[in-house]
């Protein structure tokens, strides 16, 4: 958040919904990289591509130096994103869990 943004926690959490509610909106792939590429800069964007394949690359339970190597992304943010994975707002899991289940018909719990 900005500095000098005095908004209250109802009006972030209004903001941010409708953010959200955009976001599920979207239809397909091409719908979702089309927007995030104007929402974000190139630097953000992949940011959160690194993120992301960090998450699945965690959940594959490699280790930090291995995910290292085969990303580049520091072991200082591998760190961040695990604490993410674990101790954050259930995100991570939720999708983890999602893509895990279209990799498996839909079926989660089936052994990668």
């Amino acid at each position: 958040m900005k500095p000098n943004r005095n908004d209250s926690a109802s009006y972030k959490k209004r903001t941010e919904d409708a953010l959200f509610r955009v976001i599920a909106s979207l239809t397909d792939v091409h719908e979702c990289r089309n927007f995030m590429k104007d929402l974000s800069t190139p630097a953000e964007l992949q940011a959160m591509v690194d993120r992301w394949q960090v998450a699945q690359l965690l959940h594959q339970d490699l280790s930090y130096r291995r995910i290292n190597q085969l990303t580049g992304v520091s072991v200082a943010t591998i760190g961040r994103v695990a604490r993410s994975v674990t101790d954050g707002f259930g995100g991570y899991a939720a999708v983890l869990s999602h893509s895990a289940a279209s990799e498996h018909g839909g079926d989660a719990r089936k052994p990668r």
